[in-house]
């Protein structure tokens, strides 16, 4: 058969499909066939179109129309979307009417024409405010004319200005009533919610700024999180000493690449509340080493001078072979040290320990030695020696506490060895002697 006329070809699930005439490029582009094909389909009656199908699709505008109803329609859906999320459950809410896209053909029958009060601007439900006097100063003519300075129009200016106040003062249900306020009453409530707001920020201000009893503040708590995250420490398991100018935690060792670290550390972290420790000053501010930079500190950047006066006593301590702890790391305010203890036990205090006759006498002996050895080889004093500050720990002597120790050359330098001799002649002589302070009888 030749190309021109109808071939048969098997198809592969077995029934005959004929295939279309073949039909050259020349025949295509004939203008006469194109012709041919019009008078052909005209011979075919065009059905009307029926309106319950639907809006005649044959034109172009209209189908422009459609398409652009229907992306509007999407495009108000999201943005009402985005409205909603961006607001929340705030009670101050922002409307995105103005970038909606109104247009004319959208049907009334649609669900968009639900009446969404979140994007209205007018709330049924809000509360009318008590109308005031115009923007003029004056209402009325004549005899009926009514000026900003009318008692009446006053009092309900005053009532619609409490809307102003903080969302933390509550004004109860007056906005929606004619409640009148006169100017003595409206005065004195803002000044009460300006003293609470004042009164609210300082003690937000201290809480969020300062290391209290047992807790820390929240940048204090951020750096010991990243010393957990560098590795340093593996956890911080909890306070175990608080005194008058620091709170020592206990936490597990972890790792540094210039130095190892104990498997059991303390963090001391100094306070922050200068109220605590209110006469730190005498011990810092004379001493040689930090007097150029005390000077040039403010109060609270002076804990930091604490922290490293401490970290340079136990270095020079730990030098001349004094017990005491070993310095770990610095980090601001926080010093980590190694812990004097075994198992999260720490070590008994000199006033808590219960010593026999012998071993009293040889702790004594040592306390003795300790303050001569801290003089002349560390060229120390200690300023607060007492049984608070001495820990007994395999059969040792251990001194703690060293941040506030200064130099002999210090103008009180022989007025704090003069007390600390004191209190070891007298405290803690009579404690090494007689037991723990709470053992103790009256005879």
């Amino acid at each position: 058969m030749d190309g021109g006329s109808w071939r048969s070809s098997r198809s592969p699930w077995g029934s005959v499909v004929l295939a279309a005439p073949a039909c050259s490029l020349t025949e295509v582009m004939s203008e006469q066939l194109a012709r041919q094909l019009d008078e052909e389909n005209q011979d075919f009656p065009v059905p009307a179109a029926d309106p319950e199908k639907g809006p005649d699709t044959e034109s172009d505008l209209m189908l422009a129309q459609m398409l652009q109803m229907q992306f509007d329609r999407e495009f108000d859906d999201q943005l009402r979307r985005e409205e909603r999320k961006f607001n929340g459950d705030s009670k101050v809410s922002i409307s995105f009417e103005n970038y909606r896209k109104v247009h004319p053909y959208e049907d009334s029958d649609s669900s968009e024409d639900e009446v969404d009060w979140q994007d209205t601007r007018h709330d049924p439900y809000r509360a009318v405010k008590p109308q005031t006097a115009p923007r003029r100063g004056f209402s009325g003519k004549g005899k009926n004319i009514t000026t900003k300075h009318d008692e009446d129009a006053c009092g309900r200016k005053n009532t619609a200005r409490m809307d102003n106040f903080a969302p933390e003062v509550h004004v109860g249900d007056g906005l929606g009533m004619d409640l009148k306020l006169s100017n003595q009453v409206f005065n004195s409530l803002k000044q009460h919610c300006y003293s609470e707001q004042r009164r609210s920020a300082r003690l937000h201000e201290k809480k969020e700024h300062s290391t209290a009893e047992q807790a820390v503040d929240p940048r204090t708590r951020l750096l010991m999180y990243k010393m957990v995250n560098s590795g340093v420490l593996e956890n911080i398991n909890g306070c175990i000493s608080t005194g008058k100018e620091s709170v020592v935690f206990h936490a597990d060792g972890g790792s540094l690449e210039e130095q190892p670290v104990p498997e059991e550390v303390v963090l001391k972290v100094f306070k922050t509340t200068l109220n605590e420790f209110k006469n730190r000053d005498r011990y810092i501010k004379d001493d040689y080493r930090f007097k150029e930079r005390f000077s040039k500190l403010n109060p609270r950047k002076v804990i930091r001078l604490w922290a490293e006066k401490e970290m340079h006593n136990l270095a020079r301590m730990k030098k001349a072979g004094i017990p005491c702890p070993d310095v770990v790391l610095l980090k601001k305010h926080i010093l980590v040290m190694s812990f004097i203890g075994k198992d999260h036990v720490p070590a008994p205090k000199i006033k808590d320990v219960a010593l026999g006759s012998e071993e009293a006498a040889e702790a004594y002996r040592q306390v003795l030695q300790l303050m001569q050895r801290l003089y002349q080889d560390c060229s120390l004093v200690h300023a607060d020696l007492s049984e608070y500050n001495m820990l007994w720990y395999q059969g040792k002597v251990w001194l703690i506490d060293v941040s506030q120790s200064v130099e002999p050359t210090h103008p009180h330098g022989l007025e704090f060895l003069f007390r600390d001799c004191r209190n070891v002649a007298t405290v803690t002589a009579a404690s090494l002697r007689y037991g723990p302070l709470h053992q103790r009888s009256d005879g």
